[in-house]
């Protein structure tokens, strides 16, 4: 089975060199001079700067040669996605797309599988998440995945084709689940980061984590997940990842808002979108979700930390 990797940021470029171990990988990218750049001095410099990149990836700026291959891996940010499959649904219609991205749309309030789905109508969509970071990906240090699909035989293809010798892929058919676990980790991760940088220490951090994975669950059932799937590694394992480590550039940015700093504005941070299209979609439903809405107006400037945690710490008493 061919394989491409559409998007040669620092994840979709890490995939492209774990996967070149089973055999030959295209790499896409938009910017031609940088696709230009990459094949010729096989390095991705500006995002994964001292990682070589094997013989067996051929970087491309053109779609329709990438979009030849049989699987196709999407690795652009999930607010990016939809006008990704647009302007190039042409070339993608009919094919297998297997999103690498983790957030809910802010527009629509949808997952990347709904996105695919939405947008190029006869696509087989899959899903692929867990606690990942790149620079590990690409280093070949090891780690266990979650592949989403609802179509189980096309699930078995993909795992047995996707697994590498760094990454162990587990199958799910919950695509509600795996979306949700993977986006709404990136909002805990944000308020873990914020409570770290105001030097609240690693009690706090515990607390919000606990608290924030109950928040996580409540969402994702009320959008029609199973219980299982949360308590999985696109859920709580991706959870404990990106709530305890400054590689995660969702707790980052909140490590910036619990210290007032200013964070580079150039790097993607889905939870600041995902906590408001979460916030949107809770309080429709009547959903009691706290730390999400202090998580989204702390990211939008409408609260200081300090009066975050004052807004959390004075929620009446309850049973846990």
């Amino acid at each position: 089975m061919s394989i491409s990797v559409l998007g040669s940021g620092a994840f979709g470029t890490s995939l492209a060199i774990s996967l070149a171990g089973n055999g030959p990988v295209m790499l896409w990218s938009r910017d031609a001079d940088q696709a230009q750049q990459m094949q010729d001095n096989r390095e991705n410099a500006q995002r994964l700067p001292g990682v070589a990149l094997p013989a067996e990836i051929t970087v491309t700026p053109d779609i329709q040669l990438a979009a030849k291959s049989d699987v196709l891996l999407v690795a652009v940010p999930m607010q990016k996605l939809r006008g990704a499959l647009q302007q190039h649904a042409s070339v993608l219609a009919g094919k297998t797309l297997v999103a690498c991205c983790k957030g809910i749309e802010l527009s629509s309030g949808l997952g990347p599988i709904s996105v695919i789905r939405q947008t190029i109508s006869d696509a087989h969509p899959a899903l692929l998440t867990g606690p990942s970071f790149a620079d590990d990906i690409a280093r070949g240090l090891p780690t266990a995945l979650t592949l989403a699909c609802a179509d189980e035989a096309l699930s078995l293809t993909l795992q047995h084709d996707l697994t590498t010798a760094n990454l162990r892929l587990y199958r799910t058919t919950d695509v509600v689940g795996a979306e949700l676990g993977g986006a709404l980790k990136n909002v805990m991760a944000i308020g873990c980061g914020a409570a770290i940088g105001a030097g609240l220490g690693d009690s706090a951090r515990a607390a919000l984590m606990t608290r924030g994975f109950a928040e996580m669950q409540r969402f994702a059932l009320m959008r029609g997940a199973r219980p299982d799937t949360l308590m999985g590694l696109s859920g709580l394992g991706d959870l404990v990842l990106t709530c305890s480590s400054e590689l995660s550039r969702n707790y980052r940015f909140g490590l910036s808002l619990g210290q007032s700093r200013t964070f580079d504005s150039h790097t993607t941070v889905e939870g600041v979108a995902t906590a408001r299209a979460m916030t949107v979609i809770a309080t429709a439903e009547g959903l009691d979700m706290p730390i999400s809405t202090t998580v989204a107006d702390l990211s939008h400037g409408a609260y200081s930390v300090g009066q975050a945690i004052q807004t959390l710490l004075n929620r009446p008493l309850k049973e846990e």
